[in-house]
């Protein structure tokens, strides 16, 4: 008899997706838009040794996804029953793909991880006290650079994959739109390359190194790409149907309203822009990443929640 696993355990009376699958999405986010940004700086610059960024985006990613996993099978009715979800897989269901993208995902980070930080003396003593160790991360060090690569596909898909499985809930005009998966991955990468300039800097990189830099000056592009997807979905919902139009509502009227034009937009957009008139230093680095990493939050909630308590029929 097929089973059929209860997605979640009623933290909110309201939606089906309470607060558990947001921080989900936060966290999932900013671990595969940390790595993604550390990957393509050092593909495209094609770095060889490991820089403080890639080991701040390693640790970061791999944090991260985890504490991620750790929501979603709190969220769970029976949280034992967690490992169903591997175990019955159907290719045509993306939360299915998201889950093949975590098992292959998680395990490339721990890799990454520990051949990125394998001069610390605790990772070393845990490798070199582990028989075979020393070949291991000898073989490891040889295939970086794949391992590298299958991180970036990875932490793209897992960045996006939310987004397509989110958006597939017809009954919420607000986030039943094509452009979420995009928003999903602008998003993630813009918080991803403010904790990986604020990791880099914290593990000994200067403030006004090359990769710092070039982190910084690819953040515009990304917030503009971010604020663009934003702009079609409130555009869309405006234009639209009536049911759209009603759904739009959540952008000038009641809490999430509020949550998302101080939230999203004052916090997450506003503030970063301000931030960088100032000359760069330790204290702008940790307060523009603070605010990337808040407004990304912020947006994550807004768009579950908000998409949620605007239903069609509701």
């Amino acid at each position: 008899m097929e089973q059929i696993i209860d997605f979640t355990i009623g933290f909110s009376e309201n939606v089906a997706w309470p607060w558990p699958i947001a921080v989900y999405l936060f966290l999932a986010g900013i671990s595969g838009g940390a790595f993604a940004a550390a990957a393509l700086v050092r593909i495209f610059r094609k770095q060889t040794q490991i820089t403080p960024l890639f080991q701040a985006a390693s640790f970061i990613a791999l944090v991260t996804i985890l504490l991620g996993m750790i929501c979603l099978v709190f969220d769970l009715t029976k949280p034992l029953d967690f490992w169903k979800i591997l175990i019955f897989y159907n290719p045509t269901s993306m939360m299915s793909v998201g889950v093949m993208a975590l098992l292959v995902f998680i395990p490339t980070m721990f890799l990454v991880t520990l051949v990125s930080f394998y001069e610390f003396e605790p990772v070393k003593r845990l490798v070199n006290g582990i028989p075979c160790g020393a070949a291991l991360l000898s073989v490891l060090r040889k295939i970086l650079p794949a391992l590298t690569w299958i991180g970036l596909v990875f932490a793209l898909t897992v960045c996006a994959y939310t987004g397509f499985l989110i958006s597939a809930l017809v009954r919420f005009p607000l986030i039943n739109t094509a452009v979420l998966p995009a928003l999903f991955v602008a998003s993630g990468l813009s918080a991803g390359i403010a904790c990986n300039q604020l990791g880099a800097v914290m593990l000994g990189e200067s403030h006004e190194s090359h990769d710092v830099h070039v982190l910084h000056v690819a953040e515009w592009p990304v917030m503009a790409a971010e604020a663009l997807c934003i702009f079609m979905i409130a555009f869309a919902l405006m234009t639209g149907i009536e049911s759209a139009q009603m759904a739009a509502k959540a952008f000038i009227d009641g809490f999430w309203a509020t949550e998302f034009w101080v939230g999203v937009v004052g916090v997450g957009f506003i503030c970063p822009v301000l931030i960088a008139f100032f000359k760069k230093s330790f204290a702008t680095v940790v307060a523009s990443a603070l605010c990337s990493v808040v407004g990304m939050m912020c947006l994550r909630f807004f768009i579950l929640y908000a998409g949620q308590l605007n239903a069609i029929g509701a």
